[in-house]
């Protein structure tokens, strides 16, 4: 008996390149935020310029990306939104971690006081 294999079904509109992006579209925007992220954590780029920019380029997805004819370019945007949102989530980050930092530093001053005045030596 022969056995039959059905190839997958493409998507009405899709272009190769576009399929290949897609595939491969959240590591490409991991990627290019985690590059952007260094450079605005190092001051390369101000993180109000990256912010602006990272702005800017989500509302062009919002309101023209989502609609373009060609996939590729489509796919394109979407990979330059998504890189855009999470680097806009470096500062955040940035923050947070070093909140965090400073509260483990204030509970560590505190454990380390407790234990010099606890000391009837």
């Amino acid at each position: 008996m022969v056995e039959l294999r059905h190839a997958p079904a493409l998507e009405h509109g899709t272009t190769p390149s576009g399929r290949w992006l897609r595939a491969r579209r959240i590591r490409f925007a991991l990627w290019i935020a985690v590059v952007e992220g260094l450079l605005v954590v190092f001051d390369v780029i101000p993180w109000w310029l990256a912010v602006a920019v990272a702005g800017a380029v989500i509302a062009f997805w919002l309101f023209a990306g989502r609609k373009l004819r060609s996939d590729a370019v489509r796919q394109a945007s979407w990979i330059a939104a998504a890189s855009q949102a999470f680097m806009a989530l470096v500062p955040v980050l940035v923050i947070l971690v070093g909140t965090l930092a400073l509260v483990a530093v204030g509970v560590l001053a505190v454990v380390a006081l407790v234990f010099l005045f606890s000391d009837r030596r």
